[in-house]
């Protein structure tokens, strides 16, 4: 398997995504969302969107949570999880540098929008069937504490994953 050169991070469309993270009865679960609209329709993901002009990865994770879900966090509440560099050769306009977040108190009250439908899941059981097939390559480490830089090439179908490495973030 050939990897093509791959633009840097600097170079990438930044996004910033945020996981909120709960407890219940014992079970670790994370909020995802299913894709109404836009980028990714009917795939689970997590939820955020594009870090505006001006705007912290860290910002815009708060902002994005708030307009997809109706939950609102603070700068002080998310904590930088990891970051994945997604890589589209067939589509390079696709590729993105992500910023993922966590956070475990937040308030509001959560809501379906005309772009995600919220919903929780226990972390031994996420849908990856219905989510972008990189998710199984930085998610379940994510959500295990490990903060990592992951890189994840598509295949030409923009589906697929070619390749895929991480290291520890420093």
């Amino acid at each position: 398997m050939t990897v093509p050169d791959l633009p840097t991070r600097e170079t990438l469309t930044p996004i910033a995504l945020c996981f909120p993270l709960r407890e219940r009865d014992g079970v670790p679960e994370v909020l995802l969302g299913l894709k109404k609209t836009g980028f990714g329709v009917g795939r689970m993901v997590g939820l955020g969107g594009h870090v505006e002009p001006g705007e912290s990865d860290a910002q815009a994770a708060c902002r994005e949570l708030a307009e997809e879900s109706g939950l609102t966090t603070s700068l002080e509440d998310v904590n930088l999880a990891g970051v994945v560099d997604f890589h589209f050769p067939a589509r390079p306009a696709w590729s993105m540098a992500t910023a993922l977040f966590t956070t475990r108190r937040w308030g509001g009250t959560l809501r379906e929008t005309a772009e995600i439908a919220p919903e929780w899941f226990a972390h031994q059981q996420l849908p990856v069937e219905r989510m972008w097939a990189d998710a199984e390559h930085w998610l379940p480490r994510m959500l295990a504490g490990e903060r990592r830089h992951t890189v994840v090439v598509l295949a030409d179908d923009n589906a697929t994953v070619r390749a895929s490495w991480s290291v520890p973030l420093d």
